[in-house]
């Protein structure tokens, strides 16, 4: 059965966008143009997600998901917002929000982020906002890495390899788990692109530290863990 998505966008151009974007991808997506029409079709769906603007006429995203919430709505949301400072993805994620994405935006990692979402379910996800393993510590809000006191500067596609690894820590991730949950990719594209990504992580993560967190299984994928 197809997957349903409700997009509350005011935005046509954006809204053409994203609706012809995840119809491509197999799934069914309702439209509302504003906050009030966007709280109705929430309360009454039944949608496996919610892609919500967070500056919308009638209502605003961060009053409609706050409505959303306080009715007992669990469906999970993803706020879109031309905001991106650390104060702005703090508000959004605090008030019930299970991932916040700044535009302008590459489809590409609005799905990603999409899928990612919807395979965690979003009852109680937006609790969680620290990953960590032993004395590495991911903040989501923040968006900071530290290894101990060592702060650790990533690009935005190292974050999410290592986010990914984090909440999948002491298990076995393969080259395409890897490639579907933070490439997008659901085929093997022939290049090196995960290995040479992981090395720029390692090198990061473990160099100097006498216990190494990412390892590679070998003829399988690779795996984070405290235990080689």
């Amino acid at each position: 059965m197809a997957q349903k998505i409700l997009l509350i966008e005011d935005d046509r151009q954006t809204a053409t966008y994203i609706v012809k974007g995840l119809s491509e991808e197999g799934m069914t997506v309702d439209h509302a143009d504003n906050g009030r029409d966007g709280l109705f079709h929430a309360t009454d769906g039944g949608y496996d997600a919610i892609i919500l603007d967070r500056m919308l006429p009638g209502m605003d995203g961060m009053a409609v998901l706050g409505a959303i919430r306080a009715g007992g709505i669990h469906t999970p949301v993803l706020m879109l917002s031309a905001l991106g400072a650390v104060d702005d993805r703090v508000a959004g994620l605090t008030a019930g929000s299970d991932d916040y994405l700044t535009k302008p935006f590459a489809f590409a990692e609005l799905l990603a982020r999409l899928r990612l979402m919807l395979r965690r379910g979003g009852a109680g996800a937006q609790a969680v906002t620290r990953l960590g393993c032993g004395d590495l510590d991911m903040d989501l809000l923040s968006r900071k890495v530290k290894r101990g006191a060592r702060a650790i500067d990533l690009q935005p596609r190292e974050f999410r390899l290592l986010e990914y690894l984090l909440r999948h820590k002491e298990q076995v991730v393969t080259r395409t788990m890897l490639l579907e949950g933070v490439w997008d990719y659901h085929f093997d594209p022939g290049t090196n692109v995960i290995d040479v990504h992981v090395s720029r992580l390692r090198r990061k993560i473990d160099d100097g530290e006498a216990v190494p967190l990412i390892h590679t299984v070998r003829g399988a994928g690779y795996r984070l863990g405290l235990d080689g």
